[in-house]
């Protein structure tokens, strides 16, 4: 089935690829997650917008979904804590349902550096902040996928966890460490019912890529087969595609979505 829109940019109900479905985005106040959180909502989905700091950002990211007919609400919590993640995933459930999709898009900030100049305690917040906020929010959220027996679970990676890139060494190793909990998490959740998978998005033009110099973004564009970055859209509609029932068979895929960069 494809989700075809209508002239003024909404989806019919036929179409809809998560009616009746409830998510939670993580890291929705912004970029990618923003994206996702609108693209979910308007294919039929209820939303919990989570944010850590920046309740207006997110909160007009709801207004947006429920300009649209959607229904949303922000949530904010730090996804490293696992007493706010138990309450946040409480608030959406009391107001939603029980979530059975799970985005796993917030993003460890990190410094950017050769490793002879990086210090331990930057790499290891890096690393530990990285895997708490995919591990807290499954913890809290995978009980009870387990007992409607369905759900599914999407994480952001990076194309750098496999092709590392100068100075992003505490970036790769965190999220090659999401990539294989995603993997083990896909092996023992799948007789479940429960699907888990990754996208590895390509240079996103994102607040969180603005401070890179304009002939790098340039420079990987054209390198690029698709020749342009990608916005964070192109990543949401991967991320709908793999979250919808459509792809009700796929588990334990690692996806770049980089315009061929990464071929694999």
């Amino acid at each position: 089935m494809t989700a075809i829109s209508t002239q003024d940019g909404k989806y019919s109900e036929e179409t809809k690829l998560m009616k009746g479905r409830v998510a939670l985005v993580t890291g929705a106040s912004r970029g990618i997650g923003a994206a996702t959180a609108k693209l979910l909502a308007y294919h039929g989905a209820t939303v919990g917008v989570n944010y850590y700091n920046n309740y207006e950002a997110a909160q007009s990211i709801v207004e947006e979904i429920e300009v649209s007919d959607g229904k949303a609400i922000a949530v904010q919590a730090d996804v490293t804590d696992e007493a706010q993640v138990q309450k946040m995933v409480q608030r959406i459930s009391e107001a939603f349902g029980q979530i059975d999709t799970l985005v796993l898009s917030a993003n460890k900030t990190f410094t950017i550096a050769p490793f002879i100049n990086y210090q331990w305690s930057d790499f290891e917040e890096k690393l530990v902040g990285e895997l708490q906020g995919v591990f807290y929010p499954c913890k809290a959220i995978v009980p009870s996928m387990i007992e409607d027996k369905r759900g599914c679970i999407i994480a952001i990676s990076s194309g750098l966890s496999r092709y590392p890139s100068e100075g992003f060494i505490a970036h790769s190793t965190a999220k090659s460490g999401l990539d294989a909990f995603i993997k083990n998490l896909a092996l023992e959740l799948g007789p479940l019912g429960i699907r888990v998978n990754a996208i590895a998005p390509g240079l996103t033009l994102t607040e969180a890529t603005m401070f890179l110099p304009e002939e790098y973004r340039e420079n990987t564009a054209q390198a690029t087969p698709l020749r342009r970055n990608a916005m964070p859209e192109d990543i949401a509609g991967a991320i709908l595609m793999l979250a919808s029932n459509e792809a009700k068979f796929v588990t334990g895929v690692y996806l770049p979505v980089s315009g061929g960069i990464q071929m694999l």
